[in-house]
């Protein structure tokens, strides 16, 4: 990292980038915005985006940042990954209030899902997983949706335990099989796994979704602001639902557009392909999309910011170039890097400088800026030269080498390679 780590400007204005939405019911002080990853991979520049608009507006009206794992599936969760992801919002700049994992919230979403049940308003499927979304599409209610509470609570005790039977079952919210809205057609709100947990070991068999556990969570951990990418949009009113349903305070979603990249992979899936086949050097890789590649290639935070205050937090989707903040970043680090010369090894030319003794001395690492410090420069009657420049060379010709001075080419001896 750079060291640069500028505060958000309060209200952007038009000339510095994208329209940033007033929250709704947003007031000083009292915002508490969250931001929770799961734990499957290394942040990418997607993520940043959406870590930094939170971060944004925590800073604006002064207000909280949750960091929480979502740690719903343990199949995906990976202890490992939370480590870097924590480094990765480390090197971002952001500092978070309160830190959390879905999973501290399990025995409350029990007691919710059970709840649900005794209501009337989710019931136990065993229709098997190709059947169910069959059904979904043509929008078939199960044989399942009409069992009474009490079958229903019998068989949720089975997949509680994690027995033969329970585990071949779902919790379905009962919602509408007839909406238009394919995430209001009973959805799945908890699996049946006899899987460990890398946080509650063996204790549970049964683990929520995300859907069902996100709008809970948000809820309990006083969140008044669920900022969202707007791929979430139709799960919105599925959100409410589970709010409403549970008689649990609301808080507001904001959908804002997702960052898209031109000819750039941002599929966590498709990123550990390559890592895994061992084409790029790990997830850390200047090439990659990552926080970490990224900032490797010499990308500053500030530049991160920069570029979402382009973007703003509206919800229309373009497609962004990587020109557009590789430029932010050059504004930023051009006044601050020091110069250095690097020759590529393969086709060097000798050129021999006359009236030139052997000694060195300080210059300035950057022409403008004194504060960036001094260098040692070497000077000697024998100097090399890439080739592409000393192709262009003619006699006669005046040059100017940078902490040398002005020479004139003398004479030119070609060897006819």
């Amino acid at each position: 990292s750079s060291g640069i780590n500028a505060e958000w400007p309060l209200r952007p204005g038009k000339e510095e980038g994208g329209k940033f939405v007033e929250l709704p019911g947003a007031t000083h002080g009292n915002v508490v915005v969250r931001f929770p990853p799961e734990a499957s991979g290394y942040l990418h520049i997607g993520h940043a985006k959406a870590a930094l608009l939170n971060q944004y507006y925590q800073q604006t009206f002064e207000g909280k940042f949750v960091m929480r794992f979502d740690d719903t599936n343990p199949a995906k969760e990976n202890v490992e990954f939370e480590k870097i992801i924590l480094e990765d919002i480390a090197l971002l700049n952001i500092k978070y209030d309160k830190f959390s994992f879905t999973s501290n919230y399990f025995p409350d979403m029990l007691k919710y899902a059970e709840e649900m049940i005794r209501k009337g308003l989710a019931y136990v499927d065993d229709t098997d997983a190709a059947t169910m979304k069959d059904e979904r599409e043509k929008r078939t209610e199960s044989a399942n949706r009409s069992n009474s509470v009490a079958v229903n609570l019998q068989k949720w005790q089975d997949m509680v335990a994690g027995t033969d039977y329970g585990r071949t079952c779902c919790l379905r919210a009962k919602i509408d099989m007839q909406s238009d809205n394919g995430c209001l057609r009973d959805p799945t709100i908890y699996r049946c796994k006899n899987e460990a947990h890398p946080r509650t070991g063996t204790k549970y068999k049964v683990y929520p979704t995300y859907d069902f556990a996100c709008p809970i969570v948000d809820s309990v951990e006083g969140v008044t602001h669920a900022l969202r990418t707007t791929e979430y949009h139709d799960r919105d009113v599925q959100y409410y639902w589970f709010i409403d349903q549970l008689g649990i305070r609301r808080p507001c979603i904001w959908d804002f557009a997702r960052l898209n990249l031109t000819h750039t992979v941002l599929s966590k899936r498709k990123l550990a392909w390559f890592v895994e086949q061992g084409l790029v050097s790990g997830w850390d890789d200047p090439r990659f999309p990552t926080v970490r590649g990224v900032m490797r290639r010499g990308m500053t935070v500030e530049a991160f910011k920069q570029f979402v205050i382009l973007q703003g937090s509206a919800k229309s989707v373009v497609q962004m170039s990587w020109d557009k903040i590789w430029t932010i970043n050059k504004k930023i680090i051009d006044p601050i890097a020091p110069r250095f010369t690097g020759l590529a090894k393969q086709g060097l030319v000798p050129v021999t400088v006359t009236g030139v003794s052997d000694h060195s001395k300080n210059c300035a690492k950057h022409p403008k800026n004194t504060e960036v410090g001094e260098k040692e420069v070497h000077y000697g009657s024998k100097v090399l030269l890439e080739g592409e420049d000393a192709a262009a060379l003619t006699p006669g010709q005046m040059v100017t080498m940078i902490n040398w001075g002005n020479m004139v080419v003398d004479h030119i001896a070609t060897s006819g390679q």
